[in-house]
């Protein structure tokens, strides 16, 4: 069925104003559960890349591989998964298939810790993978059964600090872990608390009506959307591919230099694994986890007055992050890179809040899960899988003619990258505004 389009500012169907509407009874509490399994998420993810030298020295993993590992295996798995996933939740129960998906990450986490070789390592990551596409695009539909548009941009945004503050709780619990005792009790330990977190959602969290905040009231429930119409309808959308593209664009920067900062902090600034745990860590709550959380609220107030601030926010942040990421990248001494990295650290990540919500408010509520799906598909099968690919492909092939900075080399090849996504940027704002104009 046809569903009615969103206004600027957030109108809804009832054509009211859709800031009048409230969150639904006990939404905020379920943010915060979501946003906890989307940190344990992120946390399991991001635990390869903190502990990378410690597993380098024990089980003699190249950048390469750890690049591949961390990069196009994990996202073929991830990416791919989270289709038939995302067409399962939007058609059964949502919160039964995040409850699901946690305990199957959680409990691949810990195989990870009890791995004895690469291939052992591969197996686990791909299975933390399988488990983590069942995550994300489940949350993002619940989120947004729970906030009502013109709320939602905030609710997201807040959603995804579980990003920072897993990458944070990494970096800070991880490296500690591994300091004191070894890289393996980390993997086992998150995961741990994983499985118990997949019960809390199971018993903590109500699935919510499909579309129940964008109905008039007494409207019928939507029949539950079909695979490939659903499918068809995103790729034929210029401003769903436009946004997907650019968000991938942007990830090759951030998974690509993400996946090796610790590395490449510990093995050419300088750093040990105390000083990760807590000056890395507080450079990316502060920095990630600000810029996440003041992107919603930049998105909410500016999408008001225009749609094309989906576009415009993230091409503008990301343009003034150039330079300090170049700064970062030529420091000589690890306090001075980490001083240049907490620009890039925050502007990077404005793209993401802008992605989600342009997504979950241009789709039908039953179509929400399977596109939610469909943006992750392009956006980290792309960024996820070239990004660190490419980092430690660039930093294996330079090894032996530099070895002392394989590593900035390959993170100054990923610089062109950023001019590539302020164009897609600017190429969706084009679009946006075309939506937005008068017919005649």
């Amino acid at each position: 069925m046809p569903f009615p389009p969103q206004a600027p500012g957030g109108a809804d169907s009832l054509g009211g104003s859709a800031a009048a509407l409230k969150p639904a009874k006990g939404a905020w509490r379920v943010l915060a559960i979501l946003c906890f399994v989307y940190v344990l998420n992120f946390l399991d993810r991001q635990l390869l890349s903190i502990l990378a030298k410690p597993i380098q020295d024990e089980l003699g993993v190249t950048d390469g591989q750890l690049g591949l590992i961390s990069g196009l295996y994990f996202a073929l798995f991830y990416c791919l998964i989270a289709i038939p996933v995302g067409w399962l939740a939007d058609r059964t129960n949502r919160v039964r298939v995040l409850a699901l998906a946690c305990g199957l990450w959680s409990a691949a986490t810990m195989a990870c810790g009890l791995s004895a070789n690469y291939p052992q390592l591969v197996l686990a990551r791909m299975t933390v993978g399988v488990g983590e596409a069942g995550g994300v695009p489940p949350s993002y539909a619940i989120i947004t059964d729970y906030f009502p548009p013109g709320r939602r941009g905030t609710a997201l945004s807040l959603f995804n600090l579980g990003p920072p503050i897993g990458q944070a709780l990494g970096v800070a619990f991880g490296a500690a872990l591994a300091a004191a005792y070894s890289w393996r009790m980390a993997f086992l330990v998150v995961g741990a608390v994983g499985l118990i977190t997949a019960v809390v959602v199971l018993l903590g969290v109500r699935e919510p009506v499909r579309g129940g905040l964008d109905r008039a009231a007494g409207q019928a429930k939507p029949a539950p959307a079909g695979f490939w119409p659903t499918v068809r309808k995103f790729f034929s959308t210029p401003s769903l591919v436009l946004i997907a593209l650019a968000g991938a664009a942007t990830q090759i920067v951030t998974y690509g230099a993400g996946n090796f900062t610790t590395l490449f902090l510990m093995r050419e600034k300088g750093m040990t694994l105390p000083d990760v745990s807590l000056w890395y860590a507080l450079v990316v709550i502060v920095g990630m986890g600000g810029g996440i959380f003041v992107s919603g609220r930049v998105i909410d107030r500016f999408t008001q007055r225009t749609k094309t601030a989906y576009a415009l926010v993230p091409a503008l942040t990301l343009s003034l992050a150039i330079l300090p990421y170049l700064a970062f990248v030529w420091a000589p001494t690890w306090p001075v890179a980490l001083a240049f990295l907490l620009g890039p650290t925050f502007l990077n990540y404005f793209y993401l809040s802008s992605a989600v919500a342009l997504v979950q408010e241009e789709v039908a509520p039953e179509q929400r899960v399977l596109s939610g799906a469909l943006l992750l598909l392009v956006m980290n099968l792309i960024g996820m899988g070239v990004g660190p690919t490419f980092v430690g492909a660039v930093s294996d092939a330079l090894r032996a003619s530099h070895p002392q900075h394989s590593l900035q080399f390959a993170f100054y090849a990923l610089t062109p990258v950023y001019l590539l996504a302020v164009a897609l940027f600017l190429a969706l704002a084009r679009v946006l505004k075309a939506e937005e104009a008068p017919v005649a």
